[in-house]
């Protein structure tokens, strides 16, 4: 029975509600220990009786050991893993255990979870329970809550209960969050008569008023208060702390009773005001009441406790090895503290009635005690291959001092988890290998190894401390871990154990580079470009091939911060690599660029992208690298394809980790090429992924590319936010910032602002990212200045830009020149500059730069009344602005036309059906044009197929079609 609760068993109903109509829904339940979460997720599960139920709990023994939750949620499902996609259902076998093989990215066991979950969906509502989250092994977790996250149109409800604080451990954005507050005072009274009937008087009062509305506080006080009486057991103790007076006052021959307490309701002597164990104390009483089980019964809870969801074969292995049988437990089932079960249940085959009791019966016994029972859960263990990673941890947790053997069992259960994508749990084990080490330098390599899996993991700060330690070494290691409670904490810096920097400079390299990585994330790009170029430099002279890894991680961060010097000291330790390939001379190329010199720089450049067009360009980072070193040189063709074979890939790898990092390159690469639409749908899907995966630093980046689509749109509103949400990250990604101010400038221009226009595009044009792809704002800067009557200003970058587009000899980029050239002109020279853009233009097209320069020429023609010529002008120049969807620019143009006297009214866009479509509608419904099945396309976008379905069924109305097969007709390839 449950009491009180009235809204919240309402936000329950609700959402289980929802899931019978067809939609997702989310909820996170928090609050102190003892409050209701679980017995709310009880009631949940009692409510969907009519539905599938899938529940889970989260054990703090199992808390290290990859995807241990995941896999109790999800095994009696495993014959379903044939209706996923084959990546995604090979990650989950791998993540279970049941295949030898590598998880290449750890975010597509959260893909292949949110199919398995649509697919169970597929069969009726579906309801998913996770208990304890704040115990749950972070891999498990993070899986859910990517799923979580993108399901969409799946009817399933998923609730998870998290300790109060225990939320924020591991973000869960995207829940609602349902916060219990202590029981009425109704509820609470009802509770305890429930479980106290005839207490009264003072007792009763203190009883309610220092439970605090804590059910579980009021459920044990009443319990003990009843043992109390007529029982004789010694469990009194739970009503003070330790260490205070005890009640022999209120003993009657020697045994306490309910009558000297409270005096039969009358008011008995003062009673002493020693705290009951409320909330706070609620587990002093649990200790209370195993104390006064006998010894063998409390070995066997402490065995159960160590042995976390071990079968119930193995827990009475261990307890024959120590000397008791399961009998012994009989004493803790009648006291109401486990549940003994021959089946699998959650919590293992031994179940706490609370979790807090398996943490006392686990932290009551005695030091000697536990390492014991550890000892012989690793000999039970023994020769089990698929309980080697328990047995590892067992291991640790018994040994005191430092053990070269332990230690590599540790690092092989390191190894497993990583080649199974449980990057935190192999950051724990490496982390506790370290403290076990013999060896000064293997304890070195094993603390660089956790940090790379905590780099790997997001967990940033934890990357830093462990590289920081892999730096100086303490000489005596820590002491023994403990798996109900975590690994112990290293004392470096506490100034208890002296620290002793290691001098191998290849240990140091590998901590510059992490903590490169580490600060790229939670600082700036230019400090991480400074680390791992002193990585960098510790080893050129001795392993060249990492240096050069190091390096070309270093250029790119360098580049990203706009920071010119950073990037000439990483060239020149570039160049003395003998024989150089291409990614080499290509990134001594960025340097030359960005030292003004366009033709040193640019064909080493374009050799680059060239050899990553024609797959030789090597792996993931140097693909990237050298698409955007296509449009550095105005190769925005070859860097489209580069980059888009490149997500290809990683989609076909399901390297969901990476999209996002890939995506906004390519989006910029597509505006260039005045494709909005195609970037719309790459931004839009790129900052999806990464909000989901809590990739921060990419949702800047990808903003402002946003930010610069809504100012061509004339979406000043988003255009407006979006940038500042960027410019607030000025100090440390100023290439961003740039980008943003860039937008702010567009939409001032194109909306007649040209002071403000300006002034912000002198900002971009004279800023540390000019000589980088934002060289393509400077004619946006001429036309602004001259509009605001700047001349000397509007001239200021023309000839970086001319020389640039010069040697590109791209016939685009010299268009973009000539135009600013007719705007600087005198009227005998301007047509002649004008026509000759125009001229370039369509030798290689892009639509949004001629329409762009057909409006200027336009203008111009105009206020020298050649009204013909310009009418024909700007009519090209309004149809394109409006095929584009570019609104402000098309309402400049009609304006420039209704200064003639016309009256354009055409709107070529309004009659494109697919300009009705949202970008994500738009993405599923060219895939579905390309032939793509629904379950292709899900995995293909990391959704759901269900989901998929949703965004068609909203798109054939918008696009008048009514079947799939209708769309290949409407719909344009690439």
């Amino acid at each position: 029975m449950i009491l009180g609760r009235i809204a919240e068993r309402a936000r329950i109903d609700d959402l289980l509600a929802n899931a019978r109509a067809g939609s997702r829904g989310a909820l996170l339940i928090t609050g102190e220990a003892g409050i209701g979460k679980t017995v709310l997720l009880d009631y949940a599960a009692a409510a969907a009786a009519d539905l599938r139920v899938l529940r889970g709990v989260g054990m703090e023994s199992e808390a290290e050991l990859p995807f241990a939750g995941l896999h109790l949620l999800l095994h009696p499902y495993l014959d379903r893993l044939a209706a996923l996609p084959g990546p995604q259902a090979a990650a989950l076998r791998t993540a279970f255990g049941l295949d030898e093989a590598t998880v290449g990215d750890r975010f597509l066991i959260g893909a292949a979870t949110l199919s398995l979950l649509s697919e169970l969906s597929g069969d009726g509502p579906l309801v998913c329970l996770i208990d304890d989250t704040q115990w749950f092994d972070r891999a498990s977790l993070e899986a859910l809550l990517f799923a979580t996250r993108r399901l969409h149109a799946d009817p399933i409800a998923m609730i998870f209960a998290a300790g109060s604080g225990d939320e924020d451990a591991t973000p869960m954005p995207g829940l609602d969050v349902l916060r219990l507050a202590a029981l009425d005072a109704e509820s609470a009274t009802s509770l305890l008569d429930a479980h106290a009937r005839g207490l009264a008087g003072p007792l009763r009062e203190r009883v309610l008023a220092e439970s605090c509305g804590n059910p579980l506080a009021v459920i044990e006080l009443a319990t003990t208060l009843n043992a109390l009486q007529g029982h004789g057991r010694p469990t009194l103790n739970a009503l003070h702390g330790h260490g205070r007076p005890t009640l022999n006052a209120l003993h009657d021959n020697g045994r306490p009773t309910l009558d000297a307490l409270q005096g039969h309701g009358r008011l008995a002597p003062p009673l002493p005001n020693w705290p009951l164990p409320g909330a706070g104390h609620v587990q002093d009483a649990f200790r209370a009441q195993i104390a006064g089980l006998p010894a063998a019964t409390r070995l066997l809870l402490l065995i159960a406790a160590a042995g976390g969801m071990a079968d119930l074969q193995v827990i009475l292995n261990v307890a024959a090895l120590l000397g008791v049988s399961v009998a012994d437990l009989e004493p803790a089932e009648q006291a109401r503290l486990v549940v003994l079960s021959d089946e699998p249940v959650p919590g293992g085959s031994v179940t706490f009635r609370h979790p807090l009791i398996r943490a006392a019966a686990y932290q009551a016994a005695p030091h000697a005690r536990r390492v014991e029972v550890h000892e012989a859960f690793a000999r039970a263990l023994d020769g089990e291959q698929h309980d080697a990673d328990r047995r590892a941890w067992h291991l640790a947790a018994a040994t005191a001092g430092p053990d070269e053997e332990v230690a590599a069992e540790l690092e092989r259960a390191a190894h497993r988890a990583g080649r199974r994508g449980g990057v935190t749990a192999m950051m724990s084990a490496l982390e506790r290998a370290a403290q076990l080490s013999t060896d000064e330098t293997r304890r070195a390599w094993r603390l660089i190894a956790a940090a790379r899996a905590a780099c790997d993991a997001g967990l940033t700060d934890r990357a830093a401390e462990l590289a920081d330690r892999a730096a100086g070494v303490p000489d005596r290691p820590a002491g023994p871990a403990d798996p109900a409670l975590g690994p112990p904490e290293c004392s470096i810096g506490s100034g208890e154990r002296p620290v002793r920097p290691l001098r191998d400079p290849s240990v140091r390299a590998e901590v510059a580079w992490i903590r490169a990585q580490v600060e790229y994330e939670r600082a700036s790009p230019a400090v991480a470009a400074a680390l791992a170029l002193d990585g960098a430099t510790l080893i050129a002279a001795t392993d060249l091939e990492r240096a050069v890894s190091i390096l070309t991680e270093a250029v790119w961060c360098a580049r990203h911060a706009g920071d010119h010097d950073l990037v000439h000291q990483c060239a020149t330790l570039l160049e003395t690599v003998e024989p150089r390939a291409p990614v080499v001379a290509g990134l001594i190329g960025f340097r030359h660029l960005y030292d003004g010199r366009p033709a040193v720089g640019l064909p080493p450049m374009r050799e680059l992208a060239e050899s990553a067009r024609q797959g030789k360009a090597g792996g993931f980072v140097e693909r990237l690298i050298a698409g955007f070193a296509g449009m550095l040189v105005a190769e925005d063709e070859i860097a489209t394809e580069v980059l888009e074979s490149l997500v290809a890939d990683v989609r076909e790898q399901g390297a969901v980790g990476r999209l996002a990092y890939v995506l906004g390159p390519l989006a910029i690469a597509r505006l260039l090429r005045g494709r909005f639409t195609d970037a719309d749908a790459g931004v839009t899907e790129a900052v999806s992924l990464a909000t989901d995966l809590g990739q921060d630093l990419q949702v800047v980046a990808l903003n402002a590319i946003a930010a610069w689509l809504a100012a061509v749109s004339g979406d000043e509103i988003a255009c407006r936010s979006l940038a500042a949400g960027v410019l607030e990250h000025r100090t440390e990604h100023p290439a961003d910032a740039a980008l943003a101010s860039w937008a702010l400038g567009l939409l001032h221009l194109a909306g007649g602002r040209f002071d403000e226009a300006a002034a912000r595009l002198e900002e971009v044009c004279g800023g540390p990212a000019r000589h980088d792809f934002l060289i393509r704002a400077v004619p946006d800067h001429v036309e602004a200045a001259v509009r605001a009557e700047l001349p000397e200003q509007a001239a200021r970058h023309l000839p970086a830009l001319s020389d640039w587009a010069g040697q590109t000899g791209r016939p685009h980029a010299i268009a973009l020149a000539r135009r600013c050239e007719a705007l600087l002109a005198d009227e005998d020279a301007a047509a002649g500059h004008f026509r000759a853009a125009l001229e370039l233009h369509e030798r290689d097209s892009r639509r949004y730069d001629e329409a762009r320069t057909r409006l200027a020429y336009g203008e111009w023609l105009r206020r020298h009344s050649r009204h013909a010529e310009a009418k024909g002008q700007l009519t090209d120049a309004l149809a394109a602005f409006e095929r584009l969807g570019a609104r402000t620019w098309a309402s400049r143009a009609r304006a420039e036309l209704s200064a003639l006297g016309e009256r354009p009214s055409t709107h070529p866009r309004a009659l494109d059906p697919l300009a009705r479509l949202t970008p994500q509608e738009l993405q599923v419904v060219r895939l579905a044009a390309a032939g793509m099945s629904n379950r292709e396309i899900a995995a293909r976008l990391f959704l759901s197929p269900r989901t998929v379905g949703h965004h068609l069924n909203k798109a054939y109305p918008k696009l008048g079609v009514t079947r799939r097969l209708e769309l290949a007709q409407l719909v344009p390839h690439g």
